[in-house]
């Protein structure tokens, strides 16, 4: 049926009846808007990590890296692995998304430079889950067309992803997330490494395989698209827009405790960046195997991969782990997306005195307009890359304002508006009028960027102060600490359940390990000490040795024989 086995359709619908009898399960934990935006902060550290994962990794991703890497080689990885030098901060952003009590990033902006620019990011932060929902539906449609032989359409494999999904998400929020994401985290790994023992099998081996293809297919610089100055540029311009991707407000700040989302966020993504070499291999061992595809239809090899290589029965639990990345990562999206529309335009335009109840239909009802525009994209993209290219740039222009607003307390909202004006300004000239390649665009997009927020911050008026004054000192107040706040009278916009570290009985968290580096960084002269900021460092330095034994095997796999 559908040019499927009946094996591998039983082990589908067993997949899909057990997410949604759990999605459907975890309703029951939602009660009101605070617990489906963030979880009520309930995240212990492995949900944290399954969560990121889940929320960071889906079926697009895989698409788009395996289809590269069937044309250009390894270098292809870097379309995902642009994030691979940036996740050592990620340990350092983490306790700011959970210090700040927010619920999501448009609340960021707001507090910080006012509602004008709360409104504008939510509008980018809609467009940004919009497309991203767009890209993993169409991604999977793509694969399953291809596994199917064209018997079912990626259209039709939109439509009832879509359904499949809104089935037990729309429910359970991000409690849904938390709690079925940790059944997600495992099939993702099954998709990353499953192909690779049989396509070594069909190939006679690692060093049959890459006598069948140039030099260069094995190593992680290609002559051409993804060049070494295509990789410095991306990584660059993604450890610039990284903090502001809308969904990490939830995947960094909904754990119980800051070490809770410091552990998820940076170690759920490590894992992330060592799946990514899986499907790495997969695009490079299907152009040894199945060569034919051209640019305009490489992204079919991954489908390819998976009809050629793998049993009946195993065809079925790709198919499942697919669907688990459409799960995991839509989830977080469509929750992150009815966060924005809730907060920042039912709240302020339509009815500001809405109850717990009816904002929580809101949301629901928010979550399912911004699949449906999802959906529509899906069927409307033409290239899986391209959509992961406007990405990259669209959250770089905010990115910008987000940096400088923790480390410069004197970057105002002239400052950003001039910034994100300059940067889309540089962005059409270059990218549409002079057609530059994308790593050009960003080498004059972001200097320009950062400079134009600089000068017009000093010669404008400063944020109010008290305004600055409540930010920063949420800034200053570890998790566990909250009786300071309110002694302060800053608000808490949603505390859930903190959890203090382990030396919460010690006076002063701040002095005794938990100060932030990013935060102090323009006073670090002053301020530091190993006793003072020693969460900060020595996780950071944890987080480097990841990325170099990464680096390491991605190299010695490479050069085996």
């Amino acid at each position: 049926m559908f040019g499927i086995s009946a094996l591998d359709l039983v082990v589908v619908a067993l997949y899909i009846a057990g997410i949604v009898a759990l999605g459907l399960w975890t309703k029951r934990s939602v009660s009101t808007s605070g617990d489906y935006f963030m979880g009520n902060r309930r995240g212990s550290k492995r949900m944290m990590i399954m969560n990121a994962l889940g929320a960071g990794t889906h079926t697009d991703q895989a698409i788009a890296v395996a289809g590269a890497t069937y044309n250009i080689g390894l270098a292809g990885i870097w379309y995902q692995w642009a994030y691979l030098l940036a996740t050592p901060f990620y340990w350092l952003l983490a306790p700011i998304y959970r210090r700040v009590r927010y619920i999501t990033i448009g609340d960021f902006f707001e507090q910080r430079y006012g509602s004008s620019l709360g409104i504008a990011y939510a509008v980018m932060g809609l467009t940004y889950f919009t497309l991203e929902i767009g890209l993993i539906l169409k991604g999977t449609g793509t694969a399953i067309d291809a596994i199917s032989g064209g018997r079912l359409p990626a259209e039709y494999v939109v439509i009832f992803l879509t359904l499949f999904f809104l089935a037990y998400s729309v429910l359970g929020g991000l409690v849904s997330a938390l709690i079925v994401n940790l059944v997600q985290g495992s099939f993702i790994v099954i998709l990353s490494f499953l192909m690779i023992p049989f396509a070594l099998s069909a190939g006679g081996g690692f060093g049959a395989l890459k006598a069948k293809l140039p030099e260069y297919m094995y190593t992680f610089v290609a002559p051409h698209e993804v060049t070494g100055l295509f990789i410095v540029m991306v990584l660059l311009n993604t450890l610039v827009g990284v903090v502001v991707l809308p969904h990490h407000m939830g995947v960094g700040g909904a754990g119980k405790s800051e070490i809770n989302c410091r552990s998820g966020f940076t170690y759920g993504n490590f894992a992330k960046r060592f799946a990514t070499l899986g499907w790495a291999y997969i695009g490079v061992f299907a152009a040894a195997l199945y060569p034919g595809l051209g640019p305009s239809n490489r992204e079919e090899a991954f489908g390819i991969a998976i009809t050629n290589l793998l049993p009946h029965g195993l065809i079925g639990l790709m198919i499942a782990a697919m669907a688990a990345m459409v799960l995991a990562a839509s989830n977080n999206y469509m929750v992150g997306g009815s966060a924005l529309f809730t907060r920042h335009f039912y709240r302020k335009y339509i009815r500001a005195d809405s109850s717990e109840q009816n904002e929580l239909k809101v949301a629901r009802l928010a979550s399912v307009i911004v699949v449906v525009g999802g959906v529509v994209l899906a069927l409307t993209l033409s290239s899986v890359v391209q959509g992961i290219l406007y990405l990259w740039q669209f959250t770089a222009f905010f990115g910008i304002a987000f940096w400088m607003g923790i480390i410069w307390r004197r970057s105002n909202r002239y400052g950003v508006w001039a910034s994100l004006a300059t940067t889309v300004a540089v962005s059409v000239v270059t990218g549409v009028f002079l057609k530059w390649p994308f790593e050009y665009q960003v080498a004059a997009y972001l200097p320009a960027g950062i400079f134009t927020l600089i000068m017009v911050s000093r010669f404008t008026q400063p944020e109010p102060e008290e305004q600055l004054r409540r930010f920063y000192t949420l800034l200053h107040t570890p998790v566990g600490e909250e009786g300071k706040l309110k002694a302060a009278g800053v608000p808490i916009m949603l505390e859930g359940i903190s959890t203090p570290p382990a030396s919460a009985s010690d006076q002063g968290l701040e002095e005794n390990g938990h100060s932030l580096l990013l935060v102090d960084l323009l006073s670090l002269r002053s301020k530091f000490s190993f006793k003072r900021y020693r969460v900060d460092v020595v996780g950071f330095a944890k987080a480097i040795l990841f990325v170099v034994a990464i680096l390491a095997v991605a190299v010695l796999t490479s050069y085996a024989r």
